[in-house]
């Protein structure tokens, strides 16, 4: 055989073992994981449950209203304890390392890095998804979903219905106590998520940042309070987070939630209620919507009707329309 010849079929040779190798990679390398959507129903979750990437926690936090007509917010560890999705984590929003414990309100976001190590505790890594569900159908978990974002992570998910849908549809709990390896979470932080007082301020101002309010009706009008002063931010319309959901606690439909909206999608939007919890619902539909610049005003109400010199309205702002 001539030696070109010898030389082809050995070059030849070595392609058909590289391709073959390239296959056997293929063939071997570890599946993709399912697609999930920012919200799954309760009948996703028990399919995946046991998926070796999936994070499930618990965000619960309790509320009750005392003889005054204010909600007094507590620890909801207890209620997890007392049974929690099976393979759930507890979030703890009013624990040290969700939470800026310097602030002299209730529920601020921490630094960045803080709240990544919280996250990463529970098992959060970066190649995580996580599903995070409450008692209240999303109240609380919105705002887990929201700082998870605003670190950089996109792979997070609320359980519609929350733990009532799960009960619901005949799902069963578990009293095990959950401990999983701790992940290792990377912080890239969109600062843009969060506003302050400056900006809100600033926003009265400016046609193309729009104020939502998502209080109560009767809040938005100053009709009754739970702050400082009674009533809204000027400019503010007011989309009420009870809105959001059906008679069963689930997120209506997108186009009956867009109807709630009449902002354009790509200007700069700023939600806000009491303490920055509300708003996290009213941010995470209006991202599902559509919506590129969405911001929550962390400070809310417990920071702005406590500083006389910031501007209140009490009645509904002639110039925008209350939506119903």
């Amino acid at each position: 055989m001539a030696l070109n010849d010898l030389m082809r079929q050995l070059g030849l040779a070595a392609l058909a073992g590289l391709f073959l190798a390239a296959c056997s990679t293929s063939e071997t390398r570890a599946p993709e994981p399912a697609p999930m959507d920012s919200l799954v129903s309760v009948e996703w979750l028990h399919q995946h449950l046991n998926d070796p990437d999936l994070v499930v926690l618990d965000a619960t936090v309790m509320v009750e209203q005392g003889d005054d007509g204010k909600f007094i917010n507590y620890n909801g560890r207890g209620n997890y304890e007392t049974g929690h999705i099976p393979g759930a984590g507890f979030a703890d929003l009013l624990g040290d390392e969700l939470r800026d414990t310097d602030s002299p309100f209730d529920i601020m976001a921490p630094d960045p890095g803080q709240f990544a190590a919280g996250m990463a505790a529970l098992g959060v890594s970066d190649d995580s998804r996580v599903v995070i569900y409450d008692v209240m159908g999303g109240v609380w978990s919105a705002r887990v979903w929201w700082m998870l974002r605003w670190i950089g992570f996109d792979r997070a998910a609320l359980l519609d219905g929350g733990i009532k849908a799960w009960t619901d549809a005949g799902y069963p709990l578990s009293t095990e106590p959950v401990v999983r390896k701790p992940g290792r979470l990377s912080v890239n932080p969109r600062p843009q998520l969060f506003s302050d007082r400056h900006e809100v301020l600033d926003a009265l101002s400016d046609s193309k940042v729009h104020v939502i309010d998502s209080l109560s009706a009767a809040h938005y009008s100053g009709e009754w309070t739970m702050y400082a002063r009674p009533g809204h931010i000027p400019t503010a319309v007011n989309v009420s987070v009870f809105q959001l959901f059906d008679e069963a606690g689930q997120f209506r439909s997108n186009p009956e939630l867009a109807g709630l909206f009449s902002t354009p999608t790509d200007q700069r939007t700023i939600t806000y209620c009491g303490g920055g919890i509300a708003a996290a619902s009213n941010a995470f539909t209006l991202v599902r919507l559509g919506y590129t610049d969405v911001a929550i005003y962390d400070g809310s109400l417990e920071e702005w009707a406590a500083d006389p010199e910031l501007p209140m309205s009490v009645s509904p702002d002639p110039e925008f329309d209350e939506v119903e």
